[in-house]
């Protein structure tokens, strides 16, 4: 596979998974694009949406998720052994785009026999996604859902990237060639992270002290919180991976190459739905006015939550009643 950046992947291995069943029409997909860290298995990271009923409805629609390139849960990663060397990338796993993400996800619905979707879905990154699939492959998916998301990274949301790459690079062990080289610093990068992700009010609402007892404590509930949501990515992901991702991010800019944002947007044939959360400090709502101003017809809803960036996970409820509304 070529990739933006010139350099060749001689081989790439693609995970998925699927939920439902094709119809024979085959006209009943819904592709979705998973966010940062997750993973090919939607119902295990987006809660109460592949149900029936709900808008990833399994007994409605047939379900595909690919895990995207560069993600270390089973799609071509720098854990994967280049076949040219026949050790693993590590380190010399190339700098990959959203684009190149995209590539991956068309060499799949090639070999699966899918040649259009119904809906093409997806929030954050996965946004990125799927905001690049529309520009490069315009008939390819009749409904676009569009969920706190950007046409480009900003430099707010770059800096805490770079932030979290020098938490990584300070890890001791960063540079030696093992699976687990810099997963403490990829800890704190991921502390770093979730206050982009959540944001104060989220942290306000969540993390309060219980009053009690006359002296000073040192130790708040915010800081076990934050040590054990670092922890907790440490155990499942990848250093390495979350590094070249962080760098994919912010590489995004639809516009590139294209005449710039306005002009890769009205590229977009796709019916859209564009969602956005009142407390997102990442890609606030005013991140999503080129999507409506520019997608010819979109949708717009704004979600009032405190739960910032990570509302499109929590707000399931509210997110159901939208885009249930909106596809059908």
């Amino acid at each position: 596979m070529l990739l933006e950046s010139g350099e060749l992947l001689p081989q790439v291995d693609i995970a998925y998974d699927t939920f439902g069943e094709l119809n024979a029409a085959k006209d009943n997909v819904v592709w979705v694009c998973h966010a940062l860290t997750a993973n090919s298995d939607v119902a295990d990271w987006w809660p109460h949406t592949v149900e029936q009923g709900r808008f990833l409805d399994p007994t409605r629609y047939f379900i595909v998720c690919a895990n995207f390139l560069g993600s270390h849960y089973g799609t071509t990663s720098p854990l994967s052994v280049n076949p040219t060397t026949g050790e693993k990338y590590y380190y010399d796993f190339p700098r990959i785009t959203v684009r190149d993400m995209v590539r991956c996800h068309q060499l799949l619905a090639q070999a699966l026999g899918v040649e259009r979707v119904k809906m093409l879905i997806g929030s954050s990154i996965g946004g990125f996604q799927c905001m690049e699939w529309a520009i490069m492959e315009p008939e390819f998916m009749e409904n676009l859902v569009l969920i706190a998301t950007t046409t480009c990274s900003e430099p707010w949301a770059a800096a805490f990237n770079e932030s979290q790459r020098m938490a990584i690079r300070l890890d001791r062990s960063w540079g030696e060639r093992r699976d687990d080289a810099g997963l403490d610093g990829m800890a704190v990068a991921r502390s770093i992270a979730l206050i982009s992700y959540r944001g104060g009010a989220a942290y306000n609402a969540t993390q309060q002290e219980v009053d009690g007892g006359e002296d000073a404590s040192f130790e708040r509930r915010a800081h076990s919180y934050q040590q054990y949501q670092g922890e907790k990515l440490r155990r499942r992901f990848n250093a390495m991976s979350y590094y070249r991702l962080s760098e994919a991010v912010d590489s995004h800019n639809i516009g590139r190459g294209r005449g710039g944002i306005a002009a890769a947007l009205k590229m977009i044939k796709a019916r859209t739905l564009v969602v956005a959360i009142t407390s997102d400090i990442l890609f606030p709502p005013e991140a999503h006015t080129p999507l409506r101003e520019h997608i010819a017809g979109a949708e717009y809803h704004l979600i009032e939550s405190e739960f910032g960036h990570d509302g499109f996970l929590v707000e399931h409820e509210k997110l159901n009643r939208i885009i249930t509304n909106f596809i059908n």
